[in-house]
């Protein structure tokens, strides 16, 4: 297990303490853990509130949390480690490797139906997976669309489905867009998981286990806990709104996303979203990504993954919210390449992702700091409280 032992420094966090815990009081968040990285030093470490609300279970740095698209760091990683073996390159067709998602068809602009589609002008690439450029969709963030009901009847996000049998599937829909001409968060990077399967000769579980988890001492992190370590789970609450974040009030859902999740297999093995992990194990992922740390992938793969893959003048963006004005994207995070209002000063080159239930992990290699938070509150990814965070952290550091 990656260390949890603070190296003070002299840095101020109490305000970031305080503010966390205000949430907490106000029934925003049940339970909130984080900590924070100068280098390799972890220079700060707080828990605050409950694992479990209704049984007065206090928060701890060992609790376990799903961390839904916090796996995608993980999965793009292992991805990055075929590459640095040369067994993969970033602009080769997908379909020398999985052959159903060769000759793909894409919804005509306009497209009142599913089947109004014309030829793709070029084939999807292991970069367009791992930047979210393929023209894939998710059948999760907007729902009503042509996308979100093909994906939904064809039940793509099934956990009773295969790595294999979701390929299948995806096979026969058509793409959102031309590979290479927009950005859509989607389901590329569970592709990329049967990637993995196929280029390696393994399941996606014993890679990540045997060429992740073991080397960086990530005893926590799997698609399933074990059952005696099922009692370390965080509940699982819902907000009040959705569309008014920092309103107060919290539903528990112990059947989120699905009853039993992570707790007894399934067939779906989902490098995009299924992973469980801890406090401790997340540091030891951005340690390695880190100078000084210990690196499983070259140093020039690590900048690749933390370097922007959208054309000048692209942002990220997402139903219902558009752009995302500053943000592009690498191989596995967000890369902030303009800082907004909500974000802190000194933030440019940040490389950062999470989760729908509330985790959120950043890493700043010019400054040489990286944090990370850790809660279980459903649609709480870039959520409001974590942006106050990350400004409390950047703040104290430069005191």
């Amino acid at each position: 297990m990656s260390s949890l032992t603070v190296t003070p420094q002299g840095h101020d966090f109490s305000a970031l303490h305080a503010a966390m815990q205000s949430h907490v009081d106000n029934n925003i968040l049940a339970g909130v853990s984080s900590a924070v990285l100068l280098g390799q030093d972890l220079v700060d470490l707080h828990c605050a509130g409950w694992a479990d609300k209704e049984h007065q279970h206090p928060m701890r740095a060992d609790h376990l949390f799903r961390i839904y698209s916090g796996s995608k760091l993980i999965t793009s990683y292992a991805a990055l480690l075929l590459l640095d073996e040369g067994r993969i390159q970033l602009d080769d067709p997908i379909e020398r490797y999985i052959p159903q998602l060769g000759q793909r068809m894409v919804l005509r602009p306009g497209a009142t139906s599913i089947d109004d589609v014309e030829p793709a002008q070029g084939p999807i690439t292991i970069r367009h997976l791992l930047s979210h450029q393929s023209g894939l969709s998710y059948g999760l963030l907007d729902p009503g669309t042509l996308m979100f009901n093909a994906y939904r009847e064809r039940k793509i996000l099934s956990p009773r489905r295969t790595l294999v049998e979701m390929i299948d599937a995806l096979a026969g829909l058509p793409l959102l867009f031309h590979p290479g001409k927009g950005w859509e968060y989607s389901i590329a990077t569970d592709v990329v998981g049967h990637l993995i399967e196929v280029v390696s000769g393994q399941r996606l579980d014993a890679f990540l286990l045997s060429r992740i988890f073991e080397p960086l001492g990530m005893v926590d992190t799997g698609f399933v806990v074990p059952p005696e370590q099922q009692h370390r789970l965080a509940a699982y609450y819902m907000g009040a709104d959705f569309t008014k974040p920092m309103l107060p009030g919290l539903t528990r859902n112990d059947n989120a996303p699905y009853p039993q999740a992570n707790l007894q297999p399934v067939p779906w093995l989902s490098g995009g979203g299924g992973l469980v992990s801890s406090l401790a194990d997340t540091l030891a992922l951005l340690r390695s990504l880190m100078p000084g740390g210990p690196a499983l992938l070259k140093p020039a793969t690590i900048t690749m993954l933390m370097s922007n893959q959208l054309p000048d003048g692209q942002w990220i963006r997402f139903p219902r919210f558009g752009d995302v004005i500053g943000k592009g994207y690498g191989l596995g995070g967000a890369v902030t390449l303009m800082p907004s209002p909500f974000d802190p000063q000194g933030s440019t080159s940040e490389f950062q992702w999470g989760g729908l239930a509330g985790t959120h992990w950043w890493l700043n290699p010019r400054a040489n700091i990286a944090g990370v938070v850790m809660t279980q509150r459903d649609m709480a990814f870039w959520h409001p409280f974590s942006f106050e965070l990350k400004q409390r952290v950047y703040k104290a550091l430069q005191q």
